[in-house]
């Protein structure tokens, strides 16, 4: 799909999936709902921290359970199951090397300090400890990264509405704008957590029918690798799939990582992956930290991503092996991943890997179920953008707008401005989706995208956070160049002067830029003043009591509401998982 379609009169086409009344029924109950959530929570939004934050008034489950669900949009779902169709079991590692264990260092030891420091966004971190230059380094290229991740999300959600209803992809981009646009502007972050809430159960509830009864049509689990395996025997030589022995098992991850040996594969992985991407993830995304300084108290925040981390291990079981089904139950899905190019898809413009999960659905579930599952897909479209463009709109108005543009100004005046900026970024975001319908399978382009902003990001964070004589010079001068060598990276190897499958190239140009940004921001702090020590107590782990970083009542509770003993019980769970498979 390319820019050009983007006109033309609106002509409705044949629709990918055949839904009824009753299908239509569920999915128009479910926005009422939805829409009744946002109506409820504006009444509660009286002035701006409200809006951004909650009001810093919610409990550990709901902030616990709307973490995992801000993350489990339509990315995650599509571009998950989309991997799972074409690489198999190494995708697992997205989860268990690629997400756990950077949840569980958020909240043991990163948590206290955004919750304790009172900052209002990641930005904002920045600017205390780094001052102007970094700060607006970093808010910019936070806003960039949102609208493009915006497009994503909204480019996915179109599809749906294109497959469901016939539209035109850009009809059904525009009327996907508005609803998510609505239902944000009339409660700010209340309505989107509390949604996010209502969105993980609706999501469960409709891809676990999906897996069981998928796995029943193939013959469990022991008739899906068959099947893996009688399929990887017949391809054709321009199939580009992986072996059925690098698709079966999640280990040493040739598939995903692009490299031809083990040893490089499993190093790729577990740093390119495992540190930088998912650390430069989940400890620097304000998407998910805002989850947590939403919770009631210091404790309840470090808790937040903890509790996140058991859900977020057993999602793969229903993201990705629904795409491993797909992609030997599905006529279109063998076809394609023989090499083939099959007519149809959500985009109009043949088969790709990211419909895997819409045809898996129109092929197995009966109605009803594939209403349900069709509200929760919308479901976690919606999350996905509503959480970006809420962390979007709260970093323009603070971060840019107040303090560069406009200060001191009424409270009003800033309500409004996160109020228009949440239209802005919704039309722009209708652009941007035009950039990421030009993949495929979209987690490639999602991964380059986390390589260029949140590698260089958490480089500078966690070296900022750990050495109290990294400098103000060095935070900006660090974070501009990490950026820009995950550019040529990523560059270099679009203009063919290396190859590597797979995700390979987004693990490389993030490793990179860590690499860079660490290297640069040492040399120019040991040749530039740093801050005076006074100033880093709540910043710099060195400089901050041991009473500022916990909370006095923990001790109290029970073993089980503690932070250290549930991150440890999901440390072990994982370690599991990854050995089991």
């Amino acid at each position: 799909m390319g820019p050009h379609d983007l006109t033309g009169t609106v002509t409705p086409m044949a629709t990918l999936i055949d839904a009824n009344w009753l299908d239509y029924l569920l999915v128009a109950i479910y926005f009422a709902f939805v829409l009744g959530i946002g109506v409820m929570a504006r009444r509660s939004v009286s002035d701006s921290i409200d809006f951004f934050l909650s009001g810093r008034s919610l409990p550990a489950w709901v902030t616990g359970l709307a973490f995992i669900s801000a993350n489990l949009g339509a990315v995650e779902i599509m571009g998950m199951s989309a991997n799972g169709a074409q690489l198999g079991l190494p995708t697992f590692h997205y989860f268990w090397v690629g997400a756990v264990p950077a949840m569980l260092f958020l909240g043991v030891v990163m948590m206290p300090f955004y919750y304790g420091s009172k900052v209002r966004s990641v930005p904002e971190f920045m600017y205390r400890r780094f001052g102007t230059g970094a700060h607006l380094v970093n808010a910019i290229s936070f806003a960039v990264a949102q609208l493009l991740i915006a497009g994503v999300n909204l480019a996915l959600l179109a599809g749906i509405v294109r497959a469901l209803l016939g539209w035109p992809i850009w009809v059904s981009l525009i009327v996907a704008g508005a609803v998510v646009l609505s239902y944000i502007t009339l409660g700010g972050l209340s309505a989107a957590i509390y949604n996010e809430v209502l969105q993980f159960f609706v999501i469960v509830a409709s891809l676990l029918p999906l897996t069981l009864i998928g796995l029943n049509r193939v013959g469990g689990w022991d008739g899906l690798t068959d099947k893996i395996n009688a399929a990887s025997d017949d391809a054709s030589s321009g199939s580009d799939a992986p072996s059925a022995e690098q698709q079966l098992n999640a280990w040493p991850g040739e598939a995903l990582s692009g490299f031809d040996s083990p040893l490089l594969s499993v190093i790729g992985i577990v740093f390119g992956l495992g540190f930088v991407l998912s650390f430069g993830y989940w400890t620097t995304n304000f998407v998910e930290v805002q989850r947590a300084m939403a919770s009631d108290s210091i404790s309840a925040a470090r808790k937040t991503p903890i509790i996140g981390a058991f859900p977020k291990m057993f999602v793969p079981f229903i993201v990705i092996v629904p795409g491993m089904i797909s992609a030997v139950l599905v006529t279109e899905m063998i076809e394609l991943k023989s090499g083939g190019s099959p007519e149809g898809g959500a985009s109009g413009e043949g088969v790709a890997y990211n419909d895997a999960l819409l045809l898996l659905m129109r092929d197995v579930l009966p109605n009803g179920l594939l209403g349900l599952a069709i509200a929760g897909l919308l479901a976690a479209f919606m999350a996905g953008m509503a959480a970006n463009i809420s962390a979007f709109n709260t970093v323009f108005s603070y971060d840019l707008w107040q303090r560069y543009i406009r200060k001191d100004h009424s409270d009003d005046y800033y309500l409004r401005i996160g109020r228009l900026a949440t239209v802005g970024a919704t039309v722009i975001a209708i652009f941007t989706a035009q950039i990421a319908l030009g993949y495929d399978n979209v987690m490639n382009y999602l991964q380059t995208l986390f390589g260029f902003f949140n590698a260089p990001l958490f480089a500078t964070f966690i070296l900022g956070m750990f050495w109290k004589r990294m400098t103000p010079t060095a935070g900006w001068v660090g974070l501009v160049a990490g950026t820009l060598s995950a550019i040529a990276v990523d560059r270099a190897a679009a203009a063919g002067a290396f190859e590597l499958s797979g995700q390979g190239v987004a693990f490389l140009a993030a490793s990179v830029a860590f690499v860079v940004d660490i290297v640069l921001s040492v040399v120019v702090s040991l040749v530039t003043k740093p801050k005076p020590a006074a100033e880093l107590r709540g910043l710099v782990y060195s400089e901050t009591p041991r009473e500022d970083r916990t909370d006095p009542h923990e001790a109290e509770m029970p073993w089980y509401r503690r932070t250290a003993p549930l991150a440890g019980i999901a440390l072990a769970m994982v370690l599991v998982l990854n050995f089991a498979f």
